[in-house]
């Protein structure tokens, strides 16, 4: 399986943000990533198939917005919170704080702890 790639920090584009952010699955899978803790991709729950999940992923990582890690079979997601801080300062809180005041996303969440250990 091949390494994911990410953007480097100085390449991380604003309207590439943006746009990976415009979505509302995709900034409820950014609400879900905050916390600053990596999760297994089976941990995450959205209203929408696997494949597409998987393509919302794949969007804000290769935004800038996330990073992902290969563990063998299993892929684990994180916000790269630091580096998008660094590059647009505010600009992700200004989201996350519009998105939880709208309700933007509130359908995406974590699979309870008993469904975790097969992701």
């Amino acid at each position: 399986m091949r390494e994911p790639q990410h953007p480097s920090v100085s390449d991380i584009e604003l309207t590439a943000v943006l746009a990976a952010l415009s979505d509302p699955i995709r900034v409820g899978l950014a609400r879900q990533l905050a916390d600053g803790a990596e999760r297994g991709w089976g941990e995450l729950r959205a209203p929408v198939a696997k494949s597409t999940l998987s393509h919302h992923l794949r969007v804000l990582r290769d935004a800038g917005v996330t990073r992902t890690r290969q563990e063998g079979t299993r892929c684990f997601v994180m916000l790269r919170r630091r580096d998008l801080d660094r590059r647009f300062p505010g600009l992700l809180d200004a989201v996350l704080d519009a998105a939880v005041r709208d309700d933007i996303g509130h359908d995406v969440g974590l699979a309870e702890p008993s469904q975790r250990a097969g992701s």
